[in-house]
């Protein structure tokens, strides 16, 4: 089966290489970007502001090579794609967390990004803690990994 996804808007960031963005938005909090979405969706922003955080959903369009079993970017040893967040995937799926800091039309500041510059938009949701926040949920493979920020320099 196939489907088919459309592009809704662009994401902009200060990250123009791989090697600048950080691994998850958590580690670079005051990194700005911007979200534009084309003018035929603007009416889908509507009460966006009034929430704190959103998720973006986007395509990863310069990821590189697919492999199903490899060395995430925080452990030496391979684990498989679907057990990690690595950009590398049958679908090129990605999604982050991001901290909604102003609506200007179709134009959406945002922080915490981890995104790389003019990269496909294919959907917004919002982040709402009592549905999206799990008490119980698992680290898994990364429980015991000391996770420290990824160095940018581009906050």
């Amino acid at each position: 089966m196939k489907f088919e996804i459309s592009q809704i808007g662009t994401i902009f960031s200060p990250y123009k290489r791989k090697e600048d963005c950080p691994i998850q938005g958590i580690f670079a909090p005051r990194a700005k970007g911007k979200v534009e979405l084309f003018p035929e969706f603007e009416a889908g922003l509507e009460t966006i502001e009034t929430f704190t955080h959103i998720i973006l959903f986007y395509i990863f369009d310069k990821a590189g090579e697919i492999i199903l079993s490899r060395p995430p970017f925080l452990d030496d040893s391979p684990h498989g794609i679907f057990a990690s967040r690595h950009p590398c995937r049958p679908n090129g799926i990605g999604m982050s967390v991001v901290k909604l800091e102003k609506r200007m039309g179709t134009t959406l500041e945002v922080s915490g990004i981890d995104i790389l510059d003019h990269t496909p938009l294919i959907d917004i949701k919002p982040c709402i803690p009592k549905f999206d926040y799990r008490e119980n949920a698992g680290n898994g493979w990364l429980e015991n990994k000391p996770v420290s920020r990824k160095p940018t320099g581009r906050e």
